[in-house]
């Protein structure tokens, strides 16, 4: 799995056992290979919308095939499995474009998305099937791609008798739904804005590059909320609107960030536009719960995962903001909070293999069910 943060490759290796609708999974190992600082400037500038000639998106499709099967490859290594016994290999790629909501093209309303990470070369260098391009079936069945961890929420996390809101908090926040004895049309979810995409970006910026996020949200306790500037972005169209809807660097990334934040730098200390950006991402994800969730399901527990689950202050103010849920980490439940998304696109992949659908059109708004990717072998 790599993410909207852009740091680097997450590797999990999984045992999954039992039946498909209920899952036994095992994390055997872990590794987390963070980009090389010049790839992930690479990167970055094909993510951020900047002009990227298409022979730069070509080698990097083939560079990030490299490190991504170095990833594989040291996780097997360090639980001394040898690649051999891979049943196969789930890989999200790399998302540099991502557009879920239909825009006119051509006489068409067209969505799009696009990950890289040479597929090819993952299984060429590792031996194992590969799956990829998970996006792409739900979107061409009138989904908007995203979120498809939304689906091993469900498997993992169901309970008889309790809500539960699977909460990630990686470059982007997003939520999954699971009321309390749900069945798979009863889950929905949706992204609901910026996580520590902001926050990040804020910290590279005022640290000229050598730090890349705000450890347990430190520098960020520092500062305070600029109120005027936080009241005009919850103003932004995203988070009014109803679900299903998916978001990235195109709604949240260099532009939303240069009119809200870095056009205040000169006026506003480091810390106090950090404490912004972090108050934004708790304010956002507590009323989105509150405008889309509570009105519809009874929600006992929130369950945080991803990098967000890190930053102390922001799972303090999620806190204090939703009083009525008890708010926890998936560690407690057994999902290591950074491997959590790795070991879903391990699911997942095992679905495809199975010829099992991946997506939840509650979800993602498709037409229905679909198996998801396209299968290398090596």
């Amino acid at each position: 799995m790599a993410g909207t943060s852009l740091d680097g490759v997450d590797a999990a290796l999984v045992r999954v056992a039992g039946p498909a609708t209920a899952p036994r999974v095992r994390l055997l190992e872990f590794v987390s290979a963070p980009y090389p600082t010049v790839v992930r400037h690479r990167v970055l500038r094909a993510a951020a919308g900047q002009p990227v000639a298409a022979g730069e998106i070509s080698q990097l499709n083939f560079l990030l095939g490299e490190l991504f099967a170095d990833a594989a490859l040291e996780v097997c290594s360090k639980a001394a499995i040898a690649p051999t016994r891979l049943a196969g290999i789930g890989s999200h790629g790399q998302t540099i474009f991502h557009q879920g909501l239909a825009t006119p093209e051509a006489g068409r309303k067209i969505t799009s998305t696009l990950q890289i990470a040479e597929p090819a070369v993952i299984a060429e260098r590792t031996g194992a099937p590969v799956v990829a391009d998970f996006r792409t079936a739900d979107m061409a069945a009138g989904g908007q791609g995203a979120p498809l961890v939304p689906l091993v929420d469900y498997l993992l996390l169901r309970d008889a008798r309790h809500g539960t809101v699977a909460l990630n908090i990686g470059g982007i926040a997003n939520v999954t739904v699971i009321p309390a004895g749900a069945r798979p049309d009863d889950v929905y979810g949706f992204d609901t804005g910026p996580g520590n995409m902001i926050i990040d970006g804020l910290v590279r910026t005022f640290t000229h590059g050598r730090r890349h996020y705000d450890s347990e949200g430190r520098m960020a306790a520092r500062g305070e909320v600029l109120g005027n500037p936080l009241a005009q972005m919850l103003r932004f169209p995203f988070f009014r609107k109803q679900p299903p809807k998916s978001a990235g660097r195109e709604q949240f990334g260099e532009e939303f960030v240069q009119r809200f934040f870095l056009s205040l730098l000169a006026g506003g200390r480091p810390e106090d536009l950090l404490r912004t950006a972090t108050e934004l991402t708790a304010r956002t994800i507590a009323d989105a719960l509150r405008r889309f969730v509570f009105p519809r399901a009874g929600v006992g527990r929130l369950v945080a995962s991803g990098g967000g689950a890190h930053n102390t202050l922001l799972m303090k103010r999620i806190g204090e903001l939703l009083p009525e849920a008890s708010v926890l980490r998936s560690d407690e439940l057994g999902l290591p909070v950074d491997a959590k998304e790795a070991i879903a696109f391990a699911i997942l992949a095992d679905r495809t293999l199975h010829n099992l659908p991946g997506n939840l059109p509650t979800v993602t708004g498709a037409r229905r069910a679909a198996v998801l990717g396209n299968v290398r072998r090596g």
